[in-house]
């Protein structure tokens, strides 16, 4: 047995469509409705360009296999979701153009240049750009 890699993460939020929009605005995921049983009003799944269903935003009220007790915010024990990308001043752009606060961060001995930004949900976002 062993771990190929994260498949997705899942984002419970308030505003399904404000979400998604976040997302395919910021990174340039693609919004698609997720499988039946779910609804486009309570699932939207952002794809990569590779095609990968790689976030699922659901809705608070969205039915969930293993039910418990989700409330919106910030994400307890989850400090950050990570994303490896590509595009560094492009994104910079896309952050200011949006007025979002932002952090970055620099580490030099591994070619690593970061972003830090909050999603509508403040789901930390590290945003990473290798050698680029």
């Amino acid at each position: 047995m062993k771990v190929n890699w994260l498949d997705h993460v899942n984002i419970i939020a308030r505003d399904l469509h404000g979400t998604a929009r976040f997302y395919a605005d910021l990174l340039g995921l693609e919004i698609r409705n997720a499988p039946p049983p779910l609804t486009p009003e309570n699932a939207q799944w952002m794809y990569d360009a590779t095609g990968r269903a790689i976030l699922h935003i659901n809705s608070v009220d969205c039915p969930r296999t293993y039910a418990r007790d989700i409330q919106p915010g910030p994400t307890g024990s989850i400090h950050h979701i990570a994303l490896n990308c590509s595009g560094y001043d492009e994104m910079m752009a896309r952050i200011a153009a949006r007025g979002l606060k932002s952090q970055c961060n620099e580490v030099k001995a591994i070619g690593l240049r970061q972003i830090f930004v909050l999603d509508p949900n403040d789901v930390l976002l590290e945003l990473n750009f290798f050698a680029d």
